[in-house]
């Protein structure tokens, strides 16, 4: 261990050091038993139960959602949130991660609040379901259980060591269009073809993505297309994904999306309406100050942390809901090489591996040692402040 540590900072290896075992014990259950979003009731009341069992004060089914929770310990001075994501994904179990994350930030909590001995200050694990799509701390985030919180730290596994997300804002938009039904042949003037609307939508969209800026794009996929290759289609629908650099970029382009189907409306004779079918995800806004300390703490542990690559985006996550009211960070930490990638069988068995374990380790001391210093430093805390309100203006 070592010497030159000042002594919160060795409480903390000692305490991580402790709980290893039954850090990796909470990882490996989660893996071994995934659970898809809104659907994580064991895994809650895995976490749950460990935090009740080491005095935290826990609420259930938070914000209307079954799977959430928050567990408290302490009430007065600043307040440190620790987001457990739990979900997995259809068909591919952990292949993202989600069960390291729960064990860090649960280990996280538990080592900060018998480090600090119940001096001031508060822990606070947050429970988050649906990251995958359903958007549990976007919800949570409106319902109010990030009010109040002076730090939301959490990490996510990945391929890379980059001590901040480039994540971008993210929401999908249902668009149908609606004609009249003939018969194609016996009566094809008086046919108006949803689908073929459907078609000229997509093509307009094409020659939109051309001119789209740096971490702008549109994916869409039919979702209707017709009953019968003798009914010309009166009904069609599509399910459109749009991606932003910024959440302000976000709103530039579903404005474009609805305008391209509503020309394409107009060109063909159809009626269409264009209809939000997802919980927004806003981009993230890493707190330059906490992300710079949580990668000082990590780098003791042989783990280096750099930037992330220009132009490299790792996709979208609700977790910049959060990070556009409270001060967060969400380094990505490796557990395998970067010719690999997340959402993918690899990935997760790379979720159950000895790199993994060592991660998790790793990341709990680092996100403890982050954490006592937020709530043992003023001018820490302040400088979070005004970076996020910087990102603001």
């Amino acid at each position: 261990m070592p010497g030159g540590l000042v002594l919160p900072y060795r409480r903390v290896q000692e305490e991580v050091a402790r709980r290893a075992d039954a850090l990796w014990a909470v990882a490996s259950e989660l893996h071994a038993h995934p659970e898809t979003a809104f659907a994580e009731h064991r895994a809650a009341a895995l976490l749950t139960g460990e935090l009740e069992c080491a005095g935290f004060e826990v609420r259930r089914e938070v914000a209307g959602l079954p799977t959430a929770f928050t567990a408290r310990s302490g009430r007065d001075g600043p307040v440190v949130a620790f987001p457990l994501e739990y979900d997995a994904l259809p068909g591919l179990g952990h292949a993202c991660g989600h069960n390291l994350i729960a064990a860090a930030g649960l280990g996280a909590a538990l080592v900060v609040d018998a480090v600090r001995g119940g001096a001031g200050g508060t822990v606070l694990a947050v429970g988050t379901p649906a990251e995958e799509g359903g958007g549990g701390k976007a919800l949570e985030v409106a319902a109010g259980v990030f009010d109040g919180v002076d730090a939301a730290l959490m990490f996510h596994p990945g391929v890379y060591d980059w001590a901040r997300a480039p994540l971008t804002a993210q929401e999908q938009y249902r668009v149908a269009f609606r004609g009249r039904a003939a018969h194609p042949t016996g009566d094809p003037t008086e046919g108006i073809d949803a689908l073929a609307a459907l078609i000229e939508l997509f093509n307009v969209l094409s020659v939109l993505g051309r001119r789209l800026p740096e971490g702008s794009h549109v994916q869409g996929i039919i979702t209707q297309g017709g009953t019968a290759t003798n009914i010309v289609p009166e009904y069609a629908e599509g399910r459109f994904g749009l991606r932003a650099l910024t959440t302000a970029a976000l709103d530039g382009l579903a404005g474009r999306l609805r305008t391209a189907a509503e020309g394409v409306a107009l060109a063909t004779g159809t009626s269409v309406t264009v209809e939000r079918a997802s919980v927004r995800y806003e981009h993230f806004r890493d707190s330059a100050a906490l992300s710079e300390r949580f990668a000082g703490h990590l780098d003791r542990a042989g783990i280096p942390l750099t930037p992330p690559v220009p132009g490299v985006y790792l996709g979208s996550s609700d977790i910049g809901n959060v990070s556009g009211r409270v001060p967060a960070i969400h380094p990505f930490v490796a557990i395998m090489g970067a010719d690999g990638s997340d959402h993918t069988p690899e990935f997760a068995v790379a979720a159950a591996s000895e790199r993994a374990r060592r991660v998790l380790l790793a990341v709990v001391e680092a996100l403890a040692c982050t954490a006592l210093d937020v709530l043992g430093d003023t001018d820490l805390r302040d400088r979070a402040w005004q970076g996020l309100r910087a990102t603001a203006a």
